[in-house]
């Protein structure tokens, strides 16, 4: 999906350079709402964002104030995988 946004002149004047980054912190915004909302999984951040590894994606979340949805379930099964590689 293409979106495209309309700039008064004036105001995009203002912005100078700044409007030439404006793509990018579109998409960041949309990232973490739709993270914090959990409407947007972390998986879906990483490829949104194209980062290369989840890891970027909790360095950017982190950078942002932006807290991980780890539940209790994902620690039990992250325990687990721990226990099966230990054996």
């Amino acid at each position: 999906m293409k979106i495209t946004l309309d700039l008064p002149d004036d105001v995009a004047r203002e912005m100078g350079p700044e409007v030439q980054g404006l793509s990018r912190g579109a998409l960041e915004s949309i990232a973490l709402e739709g993270y914090r909302s959990g409407r947007l999984s972390e998986e879906q951040v990483r490829r949104l964002l194209r980062f290369e590894s989840r890891f970027d994606v909790h360095a950017f979340l982190k950078a942002h104030g932006v807290y991980l949805n780890y539940t209790p379930e994902d620690l039990e099964q992250d325990l687990a995988t721990a226990r099966s590689i230990g054996e």
